[in-house]
């Protein structure tokens, strides 16, 4: 090999390393900026638009909450929802309750922190006959041998909701989610799920 054709392999050795390493700046800072959340602003050619306002319940959820009440009202069994969309001023002052405000503990979601604040979860009860509202997971008024609470459970988990009173750290039962495989942290930053299935 002759002195010019090393020459050429190094000039092209360096060529390489100097992409790669402009390569590795990029990413980084790419990174960085995506961690950040100042990727809104127009970068690599593309405006990043912020997520529209949430105000009611997602379509999905909604359609799934009247098919619920309608199923369970053909069991015998009434149905009555408590609680929807709910904004991060609600969910503060929820989770206030028992902590700053007077009442028990029935979140351990701050603001933003809960499925409800994305319309994203319902919360539901139990009518009786009487027409008491109520939260007893044991009455069987429709008089089949089940608890009323379970049909109405299994019958949200056959549409694709997932049930509060299943999770080990904080069981909330009359709580219904549709997550759609996002996380919290998804949706704080921006992510939503498709107004379709």
């Amino acid at each position: 090999m002759n002195s010019s054709q090393r020459k050429g392999k190094q000039r092209t050795k360096k060529s390489l390393r100097n992409w790669l390493l402009a390569t590795l700046i990029l990413s980084i800072v790419y990174l960085w900026l995506q961690q950040k959340g100042d990727l809104g602003e127009k970068w690599l050619g593309e405006t990043i638009p912020d997520p529209l306002p949430i105000t009611g319940l997602h379509p999905v959820v909604a359609e799934n909450e009247g098919v619920l009440i309608r199923m369970a009202a053909r069991r015998g069994i009434e149905v009555v929802i408590t609680h929807g969309f709910r904004s991060v001023e609600e969910q503060n002052a929820l989770f206030a309750q028992g902590r700053s405000a007077s009442g028990s503990i029935v979140t351990n979601a701050r603001g933003g922190e809960s499925y409800h604040n994305y319309g994203l979860a319902i919360d539901f009860a139990l009518r009786t006959p009487d027409g008491d509202i109520v939260w007893d997971m044991e009455r069987d008024d429709n008089g089949n041998g089940k608890a009323d609470w379970m049909e109405v459970v299994d019958l949200a988990k056959e549409m694709g909701f997932t049930w509060g009173g299943d999770w080990t750290d904080f069981p909330d039962y009359p709580h219904l989610q549709m997550d759609f495989g996002l996380s919290i942290r998804d949706l704080k930053g921006g992510k939503r799920p498709p107004l379709r299935p």
